[in-house]
């Protein structure tokens, strides 16, 4: 049987394939080829590497002489195949990456593939990859608003405080109104979905009136005290906390997370507050709808029963979200809020040093 040639390390090279046989950040492959080199160190043959691995014994023989050859970078890499050369350079993937990222088209406001491939002399296809490997996508577009809120830092960590950290012997609730829910009705009658084919309905549409949904969601357990009112005025706001106060325990303390709409703030408003001491108002900053809650349970309303929905008037509308919250409140799943103060405030940061830098310029 021919032997192998033999694998000898020093103690700085047996730490680092340990520690790659071990998995610690490396892929899968890799650390196959660190044990098959430990092996071979111990003086197994290539054979008994195969057997113990369960790989043939011609893979543990490729890996023993990578690595006598090329040492620990020769396992990080595979050799380079056979095939077709490559006819973009590297130097033309940059170009692409950088004109797609700094410049936009003299007629459009985005690249797209056929453009860029007209600019760049290449083909579409080697536009699309060199961008999904990149991870462009300059039809996508994100909104977004910085706050200029004073007292941002504040607003946020007594916000994500109660969120993280809520206090004992208190409810923490997340209020807020969706305004102005249409009961839209389609001119004709939607098409069900059949094989193939969508559901089909007409562009357009009946409006019959609008209602406003005010909710607060319990962030311990998910559940929803709610209402449908024709407005959203200090008044219907003060009916609001009154139901809150009917539907909680009496001897709960109250937080209430709510955004900086006036109606939260009217004189009356206060007045009433100040008269049942165990709410407690906290406010989130200016422009930052995102850090309330109950946002997110607006949405889920919306998508789920609100946006495909037909309504003949605005009692069907707010039958259905009473139905829906209903089932809501019957088997309530909580959101549950992971982001510390510290990290938004990092990446809020950030954003503020480009927006000051792009000013600059």
């Amino acid at each position: 049987m021919r032997v192998a040639r033999p694998v000898i390390l020093n103690p700085d090279q047996q730490k680092q394939l340990q520690a790659a046989a071990e998995g610690r950040r490396v892929s899968v492959r890799l650390a196959e080829r660190a044990r098959i080199v430990l092996l071979a160190a111990e003086g197994l043959q290539d054979k008994q590497i195969g057997v113990r691995l369960g790989i043939d014994r011609i893979t543990a023989a490729h890996w023993r002489r990578r690595y006598l050859a090329q040492g620990y970078e020769g396992l990080r890499k595979d050799a380079p195949r056979s095939g077709r050369p490559r006819t973009v350079t590297a130097a033309k993937v940059q170009q692409i990456v950088r004109r797609t990222t700094e410049t936009k088209p003299a007629n459009a406001t985005q690249w797209s593939t056929r453009s860029m491939a007209a600019a760049e002399g290449v083909s579409e296809k080697t536009v699309r990859r060199i961008w999904k490997r990149h991870g462009l996508k300059p039809h996508a577009i994100r909104s977004f608003k910085l706050s200029n809120d004073k007292q941002f830092a504040t607003k946020l960590e007594d916000v994500v405080g109660l969120y993280l950290n809520p206090p004992e012997h208190a409810l923490v609730l997340s209020c807020d109104e969706k305004s102005q829910i249409q009961a839209l009705d389609r001119t004709q009658p939607l098409l069900p979905m059949g094989e193939n084919l969508p559901e089909t309905r007409t562009h357009d549409y009946i409006r019959n009136g609008t209602t406003t949904l005010f909710a607060a969601l319990n962030t311990l357990d998910g559940k929803v005290i709610h209402t449908c009112m024709p407005r959203h005025r200090h008044q219907e706001w003060i009916k609001f906390l009154k139901l809150i106060d009917r539907q909680t325990p009496p001897l709960k303390q109250l937080h209430l997370i709510v955004d900086n709409y006036a109606t939260h703030k009217h004189p009356k408003v206060k007045a009433w507050l100040k008269r049942h001491p165990r709410f407690h108002m906290h406010f989130t900053p200016t422009s930052s709808s995102w850090l309330n809650m109950v946002e997110r349970f607006f949405r889920d309303v919306t998508v789920n029963r609100i946006r495909r929905g037909t309504f003949g008037s605005v009692k069907e509308l707010i039958q259905a979200i009473e139905q829906y919250l209903k089932e809501n409140n019957e088997n309530p799943k909580p959101f549950i809020w992971t982001a510390k103060a510290s990290d938004i405030l990092e990446k809020v940061t950030r954003a503020r040093r480009k927006l000051n830098k792009l000013a600059s310029e």
